[in-house]
């Protein structure tokens, strides 16, 4: 069935902080979908989880039902970093998402990779299903025409070139050794940053090392890469780190840069890489994502007038898919109603047929009359609800909808009672339910 509605949660830098985002991060987003799966009346599931965002989206037959599910999403965020989302605010904040609108940096082109691995690992525990995926589908649609029709993802890209630069405004990189803790991809887009500046040494850490060595060898400027455990020691000669792993635990702790002298530290991890405990030595200015706001808002600025065509072009698509989705929703409606009916309708049908064959055998013209007649009352009957459903999906009026769904059960084959001595059939009705009229004609036939 492709019915159901959309119930979103989003937890983001731009109402929440860093240590909020952490608590609304589950381990991975497979956990993540199976516990949203587990929720009373969850269809289906999705969880989007990034460095500086924390999202969940479920499908339900209603909103109250989807809401429900969600209340326990983020329950050690305060209420104003928490933002709930409807249907179609769900739809279109994924767009926008995926688009990079939402991004601390605009435009960054990280995002559409995350969103595309989140909607990959969520199908893969079966959160997927009719109604998310043509949703996730079209936002990624977006986010990639955003990126080839305009200028959105021009400049610093990206939270690993962002930290580069806040490193670049703070000291002197001529002649630093650089580390970057982690190679996957933020720490790839940090590395190939950091390439593009004056360090004259960087070293790679990796809990994989040769993941780590395959990163170190892309770069120009000298590289090597040493294994996650062999980081506290790299982190005592660097100059500037930047971490960006995914460990569910603290990398360096306050003791790793205690004798490491000056030290810049720009934490890109969630949740954090580096103890925050690290920004009361005196030796070390620790960063994390909250420090980047001064250069994204600069790429912001020069990022205007690219974003504005980019909310266009998410307007036009939303309402393409707000569009399908109501004939999905309508279409379903209808289809169900007229399985149901034409169920009845044979049941009956036969029924009819069985008792004027015990008066005589039928021609087959009479047989057509009986048969025309039962479609003629179906199509009658249910141009009306037909023409409402329509109506009802145009007006997002989706408990109509529902409702209809229920009462238009195709899979009813209930049997009908039979009249009973309290319940004697209508004046003019058989006791099969056939209108009399209708016998005595084709019997004179």
């Amino acid at each position: 069935m492709t019915t159901g509605v959309i119930s979103g949660v989003t937890v983001s830098h731009q109402r929440a902080t860093v240590d909020e985002i952490e608590s609304a991060t589950a381990d991975d987003v497979p956990t993540a979908v199976r516990d949203l799966l587990a929720s009373d009346g969850v269809d289906e599931a999705f969880a989007l989880q990034t460095c500086n965002r924390a999202e969940a989206y479920v499908v339900t037959e209603d909103a109250a039902a989807g809401r429900a599910a969600l209340t326990d999403f983020a329950p050690d965020v305060r209420d104003g970093a928490v933002r709930g989302l409807d249907h179609e605010e769900s739809l279109r904040h994924l767009m926008r998402v995926a688009a990079g609108l939402e991004s601390l940096v605009l435009g960054e082109d990280q995002i559409i990779g995350q969103l595309r691995t989140a909607f990959e690992a969520a199908r893969g525990v079966g959160g997927i299903g009719p109604v998310l995926d043509p949703a996730v589908t079209k936002a990624l649609h977006v986010g990639e025409r955003a990126r080839t029709e305009t200028t959105i993802n021009e400049g610093v890209v990206s939270l690993g070139s962002a930290a580069v630069e806040l490193a670049g405004r703070e000291r002197a990189l001529d002649g630093t050794t650089a580390l970057v803790v982690g190679a996957g991809e933020m720490g790839r887009l940090a590395a190939q940053a950091f390439d593009d500046t004056p360090v004259s040494e960087l070293v790679v850490a990796n809990r994989t090392v040769p993941h780590a060595a395959n990163l170190a060898a892309e770069v120009e400027t000298s590289a090597t890469a040493v294994g996650l455990d062999r980081t506290s020691e790299a982190a005592e000669r660097a100059d500037v780190l930047v971490t960006a792993t995914d460990s569910p635990t603290h990398v360096l702790d306050r003791s790793a840069l205690a004798d490491a002298g000056e030290t810049l530290v720009i934490d890109l991890a969630q949740p954090r890489d580096v103890d925050p405990a690290v920004a009361d030595l005196d030796a070390v200015d620790a960063y994390d994502i909250d420090s980047l706001e001064a250069i994204t808002d600069e790429t912001r600025a020069r990022r205007r007038e690219a974003a504005a065509t980019v909310e266009r072009m998410i307007d036009e698509e939303f309402e393409r898919l707000i569009d399908s989705f109501k004939r999905r929703q309508a279409d379903e409606a209808i289809s169900a109603m007229y399985e149901s009916a034409e169920m009845v309708k044979e049941r009956e049908l036969h029924t009819a047929l069985s008792r004027l064959e015990s008066q005589g055998e039928l021609t087959d013209e009479q047989r057509e009359t009986v048969a025309s007649l039962a479609d003629a009352l179906v199509g009658q009957l249910l141009a009306a609800p037909t023409k409402s459903l329509r109506d009802a999906a145009a007006e997002d009026d989706w408990t109509t909808i529902q409702t209809a769904l229920g009462l238009f059960d195709p899979e009813f084959c209930g049997d009908r009672p039979s009249p009973s001595n309290a319940e004697r059939p209508r004046e003019g009705v058989d006791g099969d339910g056939i209108p009399e009229r209708v016998l005595d004609r084709l019997s004179e036939e």
